[in-house]
């Protein structure tokens, strides 16, 4: 089986949903499975009084997720045209990954969602690029030749999808926003599968 990590961190569950599209268009295709995985937030108190995982809600991602996963999708919300902080903090931690470059040759595409249409999307996009190339990853986006990126009136980018959530998070994922997050899914499952093949 080919696994492909879906990793994100996701503030009022726009994200999470993307995330399961992302997981779904995976599973598309044949001999191919998807693991959800999202990263803790980041305290603000000096002093953890909380458990460090807690006892429900999405899995928190390890180290060997990466290094065993076979290709990577990684979402994050949309923070002042940048990735939000708990991602970036987890990505930090990750130089024992880059030293022994396990994760060279994977193919990674990335997911985003702001409050609005121009709220940085494509920047944050970017943004979550950057640190896979470092890791020698091959960037995964989504080609015109996907109706979805031609109709979208919402969200959606050819660097990767996107959803406008609205100022109060109370605009629901679109079809056209749906349909590239799992034609994403699947370009990455369908490229990390054929790689792994050879």
């Amino acid at each position: 089986m080919t696994e492909i990590l879906v990793l994100y961190y996701s503030r009022h569950g726009n994200i999470a949903e993307m995330a399961n599209l992302v997981a779904r268009g995976v599973a598309t295709i044949n001999e191919c499975t998807a693991t959800v995985r999202t990263v803790p937030p980041i305290s603000t108190t000096v002093e953890s009084i909380d458990t460090d995982i807690p006892e429900d809600g999405p899995l928190y991602v390890e180290h060997d997720d990466l290094s065993r996963c076979d290709g990577l999708l990684l979402g994050s919300p949309t923070r002042f045209g940048n990735m939000a902080a708990p991602l970036k903090y987890f990505l930090d931690t990750t130089s024992d990954l880059w030293v022994s470059g396990s994760m060279i040759g994977k193919p990674a595409g990335v997911f985003t969602s702001s409050a609005t249409l121009h709220g940085g999307q494509e920047s944050t996009l970017l943004s979550m690029m950057l640190p896979l190339l470092h890791h020698g990853m091959l960037i995964v986006g989504l080609p015109y030749s996907e109706p979805a990126l031609n109709q979208t009136k919402t969200g959606g980018t050819p660097y990767g999808p996107s959803h406008v959530c609205g100022p109060d998070n109370d605009i629901p994922v679109s079809e056209e926003e749906k349909a590239l997050c799992m034609a994403l899914g699947k370009r990455v499952a369908s490229i990390s599968h054929s790689l792994k093949s050879k």
